[in-house]
Formats: C-alpha cells, sequence, structure tokens
C-alpha cells in the first residue's frame, strides 16, 4: 500500500514509505506540549513518525498558561537538543519556600541542597510550545499535520489504520503505534475503551499573572491554606504566575471582584515580601481533579500525558510527569526498533507501563495527601504537618529526599536525561 497522500501545505516533512508497506512506524495524536516532546525525543531514530494536532494555536496559549519546569524535564530537553532553544526564554528558581499559612516555621530548600546551579524553572506555555514546533519541523523524519482531525481508528492483528479528516478531504494512514498523547478527554483513550478512576476536587484553581514591586529573587513560594495550596512562581521580567487553589464557590466569587478588590485578597495571601501587586491580563480558573487510567497501553496503542493521568496541581507535577512519560516512551520504542521487535506488539508497550504508571500513581498519592493534609483545620491533623515541617527544616537527608521527589530526581532517570 502505497503512503497516503497528505496536501503538501499542512505535512511539510514528508518520509518514504516504510519497505514493508506501513505508512508510517508511529502516529502520535495530539501535537501540544507532550506530542511534539515525544516527536522530538524520536529525532535521528530511524522511525517514521506523523503528529496530528486538531487546532492551530492552543486554549492554553489564549489563556497564558505557565509551568513550573522540574530538573528532570531540563536534563530531558538538553538531552533531545531542544533545551539551548528554550532556555532563554523561561525564568529560573534557585530556591522553594514551603510554608503553612502564617506559621512561622518555613522550609526552604535551596541549590545547596544538591549541590546544582537551579533547582528548576518556570515557563509560560508558548515558551515551550513554539521552540518544540520549530524543533520537530526541523526532524527529517517527523511529519507535522495541522490542523488536522482524527475521525476513526481500527487496530488489526500487524497495524493500525487512522482516518484523518484534512483540509475537508479524508485520507487513511497506517501505523505500527498509535500514541493518545490528546488530553485529559482524550477521545483515542475513549474510542479504545479504556476506563479511568479518579474523581474531582471541592477545589477549583485560580490562575493569575502579577507584577511585583520588588524583586522576585528567582524564589517560588508553595503556602498552604486551609483553602487549598497557594504557589508563586517566577517568571521573567519580574513578573510571577500565581496559582490559587479555593473550594469552588470562594474561587468563582474571588474571580467575580473587581481588579481592586481581587488584589486585596490576593495580597493577604501573597504577603508583603515584594511589595505592592499589579494584575497583568486576566484571571482564569479550572477545575481540579485526579486522574489514573487503568491502564496506559492495549495493542499498537500508548497513553502519554494528561491522556493518562492528571493530579493535583500542588507542586507544579502535571506536566513533569508527561514529559518523562514521553521520554520513557521513546527510549521503550527505540531500543525495541534497534533489537528488530515489533514496536506496537504489547509485550514491549508493557514495558513503558510497568515504567511509568507506578512512577506517577506514587505521585499522585503524594499530591493528594498534600493537598488533603493541608487543606484541614482538624487539630490533630494540624498539629502532625507542623510538627513535619519543623522535622523536615532540621533534618537534612528527609529534606533532600523531598526536594529530589519533587524535582523529579527520585525513580528511574530516562537515557536521554544522561546525555
Amino acid at each position: 500500500m502505497a503512503q497516503a497522500q497528505l496536501p503538501q501545505t499542512f505535512s511539510p516533512n514528508q518520509v518514504a514509505t516504510d519497505k514493508r508497506g506501513y505508512d508510517y512506524d508511529l502516529v502520535i495524536v495530539g501535537g501540544g506540549i507532550i506530542g511534539l516532546t515525544l516527536a522530538s525525543a524520536f529525532k535521528n531514530s530511524g522511525l517514521s513518525v506523523l503528529l496530528i494536532e486538531a487546532k492551530a494555536e492552543s486554549a492554553a496559549v489564549a489563556k497564558g498558561q505557565a509551568y513550573a519546569v522540574h530538573m528532570l524535564s531540563a536534563l530531558i530537553y538538553q538531552g533531545i537538543g531542544v533545551w539551548d532553544k528554550i532556555l532563554p526564554q523561561i525564568e529560573v528558581y534557585r530556591r522553594v519556600r514551603l510554608s503553612d499559612a502564617d506559621h512561622p516555621d518555613v522550609v526552604e530548600f535551596t541549590t545547596a541542597d544538591i549541590n546544582k546551579q537551579d533547582l528548576g524553572y518556570v515557563a509560560e506555555h508558548q515558551a515551550l510550545l513554539y521552540p518544540l514546533r520549530e524543533f520537530v519541523k526541523d526532524c527529517q523524519n517527523v511529519t507535522y499535520l495541522c490542523p488536522a482531525e482524527v475521525v476513526s481508528t481500527c487496530y488489526h492483528q500487524d497495524i493500525v489504520t487512522i482516518d484523518i479528516k484534512v483540509a475537508g478531504e479524508m485520507r487513511t494512514v497506517r501505523s505500527k503505534l498509535l500514541v493518545a498523547a490528546d488530553g485529559s478527554r482524550s477521545p483515542i483513550r475513549q474510542a479504545a475503551g479504556i476506563k479511568t478512576h479518579g474523581w474531582k476536587y471541592w477545589q477549583s484553581c485560580i490562575v493569575a499573572f502579577v507584577k511585583p514591586e520588588k524583586p522576585h529573587n528567582h524564589t517560588a513560594y508553595e503556602k498552604f491554606w486551609s483553602s487549598g495550596p497557594f504557589a508563586i512562581l517566577p517568571l521573567p521580567g519580574n513578573r510571577c504566575r500565581i496559582v490559587w487553589t479555593a473550594p469552588h464557590e470562594e474561587a468563582k466569587a474571588l474571580c467575580g471582584l473587581d481588579d481592586e478588590e481581587f488584589l486585596k485578597e490576593l495580597t493577604r495571601r501573597f504577603g508583603n515580601q515584594m511589595g505592592k501587586l499589579e494584575l497583568l491580563g486576566d484571571r482564569f480558573i479550572f477545575q481540579v481533579q485526579l486522574m489514573q487510567s487503568d491502564r496506559y497501553v492495549k495493542h499498537r496503542l500508548a497513553l502519554v500525558g494528561d491522556a493518562a493521568h492528571n493530579c493535583h496541581p500542588v507542586g507544579g507535577q502535571g506536566l513533569n510527569l508527561g514529559i518523562r512519560d514521553a521520554a520513557a516512551l521513546a527510549q521503550v520504542i527505540q531500543k525495541a526498533h534497534q533489537a528488530g521487535e515489533d514496536i506496537g506488539d504489547i509485550k514491549i508497550l508493557k514495558r513503558y507501563e510497568r515504567w511509568r504508571k507506578r512512577e506517577n500513581l506514587t505521585i499522585l498519592g503524594f499530591t493528594d495527601l498534600l493537598d488533603r493534609m493541608f487543606s484541614n483545620t482538624f487539630l490533630p491533623v494540624m498539629v502532625v504537618r507542623r510538627l513535619g515541617l519543623w522535622v523536615m527544616q532540621r533534618v537534612p537527608i528527609l529534606k533532600i529526599y523531598t526536594l529530589k521527589l519533587m524535582i523529579g530526581l527520585k525513580g528511574r532517570t530516562p537515557e536521554l536525561a544522561r546525555r
């Protein structure tokens, strides 16, 4: 079967048809940060890759979304070869201050704790998305198709066929493997009948940009209030990203305030360590949920990122888990390809699932425990958590272990991060 003829204007990097009759070795559905990361990881792999994205511009760009980028994620991007394009557009943090509301005991993590120059980074969505897009377009073995819509999929013994709608026309592509990187409501996952478990929290998150009067000094803050975690993340231009978790009705009421009243409430949570605050742009609100897919793989199908799992935003873990998924899956597939194995075989894909599902579940449980422990006014729980902070600050081995868990330096390290 000849390769499906996709319009040249939508797929600038055409690849040769596989000698065994497959159009592509693998197809990735979802051209967001995780899908692009995965496609980038296959540069010079000898595998032909099709990346499909439905929207030319993502909602996350429109809302000015921003993320903590952990140390392991930075090492993965270094290994891919795109980090030098990302780094000039993002901000570094070298200190993290963890506190329980206004309680005087503060746990402070610094670069000296792990003998590194930085602890992590904060990036706006486009600061990751655009360099990754440009990197993928330079990958000769990757075809980037956008906008295009996956209409249906059909899994066979040796291949998966994907019907795609491009510029109003239908095209059929065949592949050895389909990867779903299409978000928490993943149509690919749902069509495959993979069930999920989890819950929506009683909280919503308000996100906003502010500009403080004083320098942020490359410091990130995580303040635990009884209503929910409150994070302050440093950004370029002495701006900060606020991630404010509160019960649904309270969050809606806060978003309904005018700018002056909102800033008053924000300053109460934020504190006066950076002086007067200026609100930049709009505020956005989204509901918080925890979700874990029953399985990450099926015959000729793998899930990565939000298609596989969601966690509470405390600690900024979500995007980083997806980046690790991408690095792990790329490693498993490339090793299988080099060994002459079928990359879509369930036995191969199970290697990825065993690696990532357990590690992700650990982080999902950790973030859930943090939120429930600190979003709580039950006196015995308050005593235990404040004692925990006191001990953590004074017991270096516990403090360093917690920091390494938070920034991804615990668990199995992908080979990409060791290059």
